[in-house]
């Protein structure tokens, strides 16, 4: 099979001169996507490597659930040493710390006492990579912080919430030369992997369109009230209006597009909402009439639909939905002029002599295609990735190629713009929404340097 081929400079050149006509004349576009300088001294990050590192120094700044899933799991790897845990709670911090003796290793610093507990941890104690599991809001002020002491920063999805605090993550990374990654686990699920191997062998021809979404239940965080995610999630249905968590969904489709890497770049996008009807409902079924969950104004729709429209015309379906009674999916579907892959199941129709296709090749139908297709890098790991968990094995495989690179001073597989311009899906359709569905602008977090930089390979 060939590879994808990219447009030829004319193709691409009038695709961006008519889109930009095009962008110009939306009286209702914002102004997200004007130029911003790069600060003084700053370098572009795309395709950054590190200096190789013999050993990676970890902390973690965040060691509920999340945080203690990643430090089981990197306590597995070569080359890894957990140099220092940090948790608002005490007990949550010590219970990862004993962890790490547990395991044989040695025990990490501690650290515990107040919300900015952090900033001492990091001044403190000398680290090349500090991963992030806390609420969102925390996420850009300790990704700045861990990289103005010196580390990389691994930070959980979303990136950021606001688009400013994106591009200081941006900024900073590009002033300290360190990498700023935020931990889509999804891109290293077996079936986008598998999608990804088809997408770069040219399998399903010239990509055209792209569905992805998060639909979870997660209804049940509304009862909680004293730990768990709901003791912050919540909150956010009540103060947002939007795609509070795009990125499980997007990711996947935007690196097969080649998205702010040398292929394409998100340029704008709509956003609608539906009422806002169920958390209300489920806050009468789970509280008293004089309980504050009860008494709180959801103004997040159940489900938000957006459509982004990218520089070469493609376009992308993502959609948000934790509150309908609806079985979890995330979509993924990738269709281009030779077939479609989809998720949800993993299904495949293929058409490379244009005879028409009228259903799916799924279930034990597919091993053929995961016989030749199998993404290299599941081919390595993939059997371990299962037995360490973690969503089916992506958690390990990420980190496993998060190490990987560090150790043998690679770029990242995910880099800073990714993350941003992912996350960025967020607040752009808050704007959006607030504004009766009129377009808004991709801000180009890479200054207009996507251009010069590689799209994901099928790395091994």
């Amino acid at each position: 099979m060939r590879n994808q081929p990219d447009p030829s400079r004319r193709q691409f050149l009038k695709t961006t001169v008519g889109l930009g006509a095009v962008a110009t004349g939306l009286g209702a576009c914002t102004t997200t996507g004007a130029p911003r300088a790069r600060i003084s001294a700053a370098r572009y990050m795309g395709d950054f490597a590190a200096e190789p590192l013999e050993r990676v120094r970890v902390g973690f700044i965040g060691t509920g659930g999340r945080g203690m899933g990643h430090v089981a799991q990197m306590l597995l790897m070569e080359g890894v040493e957990v140099v220092a845990v940090c948790d608002l709670k005490a007990d949550r911090a010590a219970a990862a710390a004993q962890r790490c003796t547990q395991a044989g290793r040695t025990a990490p610093a501690v650290y515990s006492d107040d919300e900015y507990a952090y900033e001492r941890m990091l001044t403190e104690v000398p680290m090349d990579a500090v991963l992030i599991s806390t609420p969102w809001r925390w996420h850009a002020p300790m990704g700045v912080a861990t990289m103005q002491a010196g580390a990389h920063a691994f930070l959980e999805v979303p990136l950021a919430v606001t688009l400013e605090e994106m591009w200081r993550l941006v900024d900073v990374s590009e002033q300290t030369q360190r990498h700023c990654m935020m931990m889509e686990n999804v891109n290293y699920g077996r079936e986008e992997l598998l999608f990804l191997n088809m997408v770069r062998q040219g399998v399903i021809g010239e990509l055209t369109h792209g569905e992805a979404a998060y639909i979870h239940d997660l209804r049940w965080q509304m009862r909680e009230l004293e730990s768990g995610e709901g003791v912050w999630r919540v909150d956010h249905h009540v103060q947002r209006n939007g795609n509070l968590y795009p990125t499980h969904g997007l990711g996947p489709v935007a690196q097969y597009m080649g998205c702010e890497r040398g292929l394409d770049r998100m340029e704008r996008l709509v956003s609608f909402s539906s009422p806002a009807f169920g958390r209300a409902l489920q806050a009468e079924r789970d509280f008293e009439a004089d309980h504050p969950r009860r008494n709180q104004d959801y103004v997040c729709g159940d489900m938000n639909t957006a459509i982004i429209k990218t520089l070469r015309g493609r376009t992308i379906l993502v959609q948000h939905d934790t509150t309908s009674p609806r079985p979890y999916s995330r979509l993924n579907l990738i269709s281009g002029t030779r077939g479609t892959l989809a998720g949800f199941p993993t299904r495949v129709a293929l058409d490379p002599e244009g005879q028409g296709v009228h259903q799916w090749t799924q279930g034990e139908e597919l091993q053929a295609t995961y016989d030749r297709y199998e993404h290299p890098l599941y081919r390595r790991v993939g059997e371990e990735a299962k037995r360490a968990g973690g969503h089916g094995g992506m958690d390990f495989i990420m980190l496993w190629r998060m190490v990987y690179c560090l150790r043998n001073g690679l770029p990242l597989d995910q880099n800073v713009y990714e993350g941003a311009a992912w996350s960025a899906v967020a607040p752009l359709s808050e704007a959006s929404v607030a504004n009766g569905g009129a377009p808004q602008l991709f801000p180009d977090f890479t200054r207009g340097d996507w251009t010069t930089t590689q799209h994901l390979q099928v790395v091994s």
